[in-house]
């Protein structure tokens, strides 16, 4: 996939996306927050052939739907997205992990791990969408947390896994 970004002075951002499958797809996010996304004609990539546009709220939602937070398909244990070195990752918190039972903020995992938490999905499939730190992590919870790779690695061997301290 190739994605080009540009700066709109006065308007925004623009992030001009070919897929895999040499479909085009532009996205313009203006600074009061809304979203346009345009889909270009395969044979002519100047042709634009449907559009729409989003609010702020509406575009965190589909953002949350195509991240898969709203539905993961049960054979995805592990899912990782990869941004150059940033990545997001959902793992599944196992008994006996140094985590479980522990909140957010005890375990200061922003500052001692360079980790976001951006949810937890429970047992009973309710979401925690950015949970602070008074939230509890607990055995059978998904935790899908962002970071770059080397501290996704880090923070799963010293606390998500269960050799963990």
């Amino acid at each position: 996939m190739e994605i080009k970004e540009s700066e709109l002075p006065g308007i925004g951002r623009k992030f001009e996306i070919i897929n895999a499958n040499e479909d085009k797809v532009v996205i313009i996010i203006h600074e009061n927050g809304r979203r346009e996304i345009y889909h270009f004609d395969d044979d002519d990539y100047e042709e634009s052939i449907s559009g729409v546009s989003f609010n702020d709220n509406e575009s965190r939602q589909i953002a949350a739907i195509l991240g898969g937070m709203v539905y993961k398909p049960t054979a995805l244990e592990s899912v990782e997205i990869a941004f150059d070195d940033l990545i997001i990752e959902w793992h599944k918190i196992e008994d006996g992990t140094a985590v479980v039972d522990r909140l957010i903020g005890e375990i200061d995992i922003r500052n001692n791990y360079s980790i976001n938490v951006i949810a937890i999905i429970k047992k009973d499939k309710k979401k925690l969408l950015s949970p602070g730190p008074d939230s509890k992590i607990e055995a059978g919870d998904v935790m899908v947390i962002s970071g770059e790779r080397k501290d996704i690695k880090r923070i799963i061997t010293e606390l998500l896994s269960k050799k963990g301290g």
